[in-house]
């Protein structure tokens, strides 16, 4: 039976196909409500403006400003098709901009004002590519919609990475100290476990069910994809013992008190304080990356990564396979050095 809507609660549907939330009381104004349908911040939201503590709605932005044009952006098929994930994390950087800016006109965003841009995050490197990221789209689309004769964006550089390998990753002795400190049986080892045995980054571990598995093997669309790449991972007998001990959700197998399932921003935070129990100072990230390096080391191929980790091209899988591979050569190889060898 499908579950009735709050009350107060108005859907609309935009020219663009686009669905948007109202809530609006008697007769009183309409309050936008943001965020998808059911998500935590949505909810939110909606409690705050039954409760008469939603922010006082801006007035309309003006025809021509970057808001205006911004308002126009989020009603399209183009903003619609990118990830939840993705939405929020560009929704926050628009936030900043708006706040700035907003009611400027948008064709005075220039290149210039965009490099500027960039480097007022340029301490931060995954700020500013983030901020690049979010104005391309944005430009993209107007400059296809007719909205703009040049994209400001245009052949502006991404900063350069700093130098290191990421998320620093897990090694053994950390895994088993971790399961030392949440044996099986507790909401912590399963978080660990899920992502061990399975290689899928946080947002995608937060929705795997039990509705994914099929006669032993889970299958899931990634999240980064787009939802466009569907992974299929065998479950390990040491990971089915323990989903089989618990506790796991009814709708996802990681969730957290009373079985209620997390999102990945608030399962990347306990799950740090789970690891910081075990004396592990490192993240979730990092437990994908024991996997792949267990996997490289096992032998596996660049299709075989790809097909575990849901990765494309071949470039990260390489990473870990030629780290694998170096390490049997020099065993194989060191021998020769020895003059007395043979």
């Amino acid at each position: 039976m499908p579950r009735r809507r709050p009350p107060y609660l108005l859907k609309e549907t935009t020219r663009h196909g686009t669905t948007v939330w109202y809530v609006r009381k008697g007769a009183g104004p309409r309050i936008r409500i943001r965020g998808d349908y059911g998500s935590p911040e949505f909810m939110a939201a909606y409690q705050a403006a039954i409760e008469g503590k939603a922010e006082e709605p801006s007035p309309r932005a003006a025809s021509g400003s970057f808001e205006w044009l911004l308002d126009r952006y989020r009603e399209t098929g183009a903003w619609a098709a990118l990830s939840v994930a993705t939405r929020r994390q560009r929704q926050n950087i628009f936030h900043g901009v708006v706040a700035a800016a907003g009611r400027q006109p948008y064709a005075s965003f220039t290149r210039a004002v965009i490099v500027a841009g960039r480097e007022k995050r340029a301490t931060t490197p995954a700020q500013a590519r983030n901020f690049l990221d979010a104005m391309r789209g944005l430009f993209r689309w107007a400059l296809d919609a007719g909205l703009v004769a040049v994209d400001p964006t245009a052949g502006v550089k991404n900063p350069r990475r700093a130098k290191g390998e990421g998320f620093p990753v897990w090694t053994e002795e950390e895994v088993e100290r971790y399961e030392k400190r949440w044996p099986l049986g507790t909401r912590e080892r399963v978080w660990l476990d899920v992502l061990l045995y399975t290689g899928l980054r946080r947002g995608d571990a937060v929705r795997l069910g039990r509705q994914h598995v099929r006669e032993g093997v889970a299958s899931i669309r990634t999240e980064k994809s787009g939802y466009m790449v569907e992974v299929a991972i065998p479950i390990l007998p040491v990971l089915a013992a323990t989903l089989s001990a618990g506790p796991t959700g009814d709708l996802a197998f990681i969730c957290g008190e009373r079985g209620k399932p997390l999102t990945k921003e608030t399962f990347g935070n306990r799950f740090r304080t789970a690891a910081r129990a075990a004396g592990v100072q490192k993240s979730a990230h990092g437990v994908r990356k024991i996997g792949a390096t267990r996997a490289a080391n096992a032998g596996a191929t660049v299709s075989e990564l790809e097909a575990i980790f849901g990765w494309q091209g071949g470039a990260m899988a390489s990473l870990y396979t030629r780290a694998a591979d170096r390490r049997r050569l020099a065993r194989a190889a060191i021998t020769k050095m020895d003059r007395n060898a043979g």
